[in-house]
């Protein structure tokens, strides 16, 4: 079984056994694509609404086609959805882990530019 690995209900000894390791890659691919600047504000973005490709590059300031690689990316690892709306691509961020995971790690940028515990 694998645990949530929030504090609030990881215990200690779930956090002495190590994950399956296809869920490690999978979680390293995804900080990989966490990675890029771009993309984490795409991402952010799409935590907060749906956005098809071009209210994206207009948002983040990127021309159209790298705006589309990035999503490429990010919906191969299983960070963004897409649904269509007639000829439209409509993208999201998948789900709530999605959106916590993004708030932990720009909470904790922030914490570690302000030295703020």
């Amino acid at each position: 079984m694998l645990m949530c690995a929030r504090d609030d209900i990881a215990g200690a000894e779930d956090w002495q056994r190590l994950p399956p390791g296809d869920h490690v890659d999978a979680a390293a691919e995804s900080f990989r694509m966490l990675a890029d600047p771009t993309r984490l504000r795409l991402l952010w973005l799409l935590c907060g609404a749906e956005y098809d490709v071009t209210g994206l590059a207009e948002a983040v300031g990127a021309a159209r086609p790298a705006v589309s690689q990035h999503l490429a990316k990010l919906r191969l690892t299983g960070l963004v959805a897409t649904r269509r709306d007639g000829r439209r691509a409509l993208y999201r961020a998948r789900g709530g882990h999605v959106r916590r995971l993004l708030a932990e790690a720009v909470e904790a940028a922030g914490h570690h530019l302000t030295g703020a515990p």
